[in-house]
C-alpha cells in the first residue's frame, strides 16, 4: 500500500508514520505536512534516507498541492493535519476553520477524484462535549464548545456526509488526550515536565479538577492503523487509554517524579471560558475488533518524562516566545 499521512511531522502522526515504517515493511508513506509551529522536521528527520518514505511541504486546503500528490497513486488517506489546541482557537479561531474544517473538504474531495481506497479521519473525544457521567459512545450527539472542538466535528460531519451521499470509503477515529515522547510543549504533560526541568511552576486551571482519559500515543497510532486495515468503511471508532485521571492528579504526578513540590512549582489561573469538565469514551466497538492499549499509564507518564529529560536538544528550540506566553498562564491548557 501507499499511504498519504498528512500532518505527518506532527505529535500522533509522525508515530504512526514511524509504526508503518516498521511493522509493514511492503508500504510507502508521503508526509505531506505543511510545517506550522507544531509540525517539527526533527521528528521525521532519521527517515529520509529510507526509500519507502518520501516528504512533501504542502498545506491540505491547497487543492492543486493536494492533488498532485494524491495522482502519484495512494491507496489510502490518513488525515492527522488539524490545528489541535483549544487555548490558540480561542485566540484565532478562523485558523481553525480553515485548516480544520476546509482542508478536510479538499481531501475529501480528492480521494473522490482520484478514487482513493480508505480515507481515515482522525478526530477527537472533544466533539461530544462535556460527559457528568458515563461514557461517549460513537452514536452519541455532538456538542462541542470550543472553536476547536467545533471544527473537529463540523470535519466529522463532512466525512460521513462524503460517505452517504457519494460513497467516499471513509472512517473516523476518535481518540482520548494523548501523550509521550515528541509532543509540542504546550499541552499539558510535556509543557508541565519542561517546566519543572527547568524549576519554573507550572500553570493549573481552577480547581484541576477536570478529567480527562489518557491514552500514550504509540497505542493511539497502532489503534488507527487497526481501525484503517480492520475497521469497516462509513464507521467511527473511539479510541481510548482507559485512564482517566483529574488534571490535579496528573499534576501531583509529576511535580513528585521531578521533585518538586505543588506549593512552590504550581500556580492556579483562572480557568478557561467554556471549559469541559470531564470526558470519557465507550471503548466496547473498537475492543471487538481485536485492538487493545497496552501500555500501563504511569510506566508510559514515566518513560515520557525519561524522554524530555534526555531530550532537550528537541524541545528547547520549540517557540520559545510562545513557550512563554503559556508557561506564565497568559495562555494555559487543560
Amino acid at each position: 500500500m501507499r499511504f498519504l499521512v498528512t500532518g505527518g511531522l506532527g505529535f500522533i502522526g509522525s508515530h504512526f508514520i514511524r509504526l508503518i515504517l516498521a511493522e509493514r515493511p511492503a508500504c510507502k508513506v508521503i508526509n505531506f505536512d505543511a510545517v506550522t509551529y507544531a509540525g517539527n522536521p526533527a521528528n521525521c528527520a532519521d527517515l529520509e534516507s529510507d526509500p519507502r518514505y518520501h516528504f512533501v511541504k504542502g498545506d491540505i486546503c491547497d487543492s492543486a498541492a493536494v492533488e498532485e500528490a494524491v495522482s502519484s497513486g495512494i491507496d489510502a488517506i490518513v488525515n492527522f493535519a488539524a490545528e489541535t489546541h483549544v487555548d490558540r482557537s480561542i485566540l484565532n479561531p478562523e485558523s481553525f476553520i480553515r485548516t480544520d474544517v476546509i482542508g478536510a473538504h479538499v481531501l475529501l474531495e480528492a480521494v473522490r477524484k482520484f478514487n482513493v481506497a480508505k480515507f481515515l479521519q482522525v478526530s477527537t473525544d472533544e466533539v461530544y462535549g462535556d460527559i457528568s457521567r458515563g461514557a461517549s459512545k460513537e452514536s452519541d450527539p455532538l456538542r462541542p464548545r470550543s472553536p476547536y472542538s467545533a471544527s473537529k466535528a463540523a470535519a466529522d460531519l463532512q466525512v460521513l456526509a462524503y460517505w452517504a451521499t457519494y460513497e467516499v470509503p471513509v472512517l473516523i477515529t476518535r481518540g482520548s488526550n494523548t501523550y509521550g515522547t515528541h509532543q509540542y510543549p504546550e499541552k499539558l504533560i510535556p509543557l508541565f515536565i519542561t517546566n519543572l526541568i527547568d524549576n519554573k511552576p507550572v500553570p493549573l486551571y481552577g480547581d484541576g479538577m477536570q478529567e480527562r482519559e489518557w491514552i500514550h500515543v504509540e497505542d493511539h497510532a497502532r489503534g488507527i492503523l487497526h481501525i484503517l486495515e480492520h475497521g469497516e468503511t462509513g464507521n467511527i471508532y473511539n479510541i481510548g487509554g482507559g485512564n482517566s485521571r483529574p488534571n490535579v492528579e496528573i499534576t501531583k504526578f509529576l511535580v513528585s517524579a521531578l521533585e518538586k513540590s505543588m506549593e512552590t512549582h504550581v500556580t492556579h489561573v483562572l480557568d478557561r471560558a467554556g471549559h469541559d469538565r470531564r470526558y470519557a469514551l465507550d471503548c466496547a466497538k473498537v475492543r471487538a475488533t481485536g485492538w487493545e492499549p497496552r501500555i500501563p499509564f504511569e510506566g508510559g507518564l514515566r518513560a515520557t518524562i525519561d524522554w524530555y529529560r534526555t531530550h532537550e536538544d528537541w524541545w528547547r528550540p520549540c517557540a520559545p516566545a510562545s513557550l512563554e506566553s503559556i508557561s506564565t498562564g497568559n495562555m494555559s491548557i487543560g
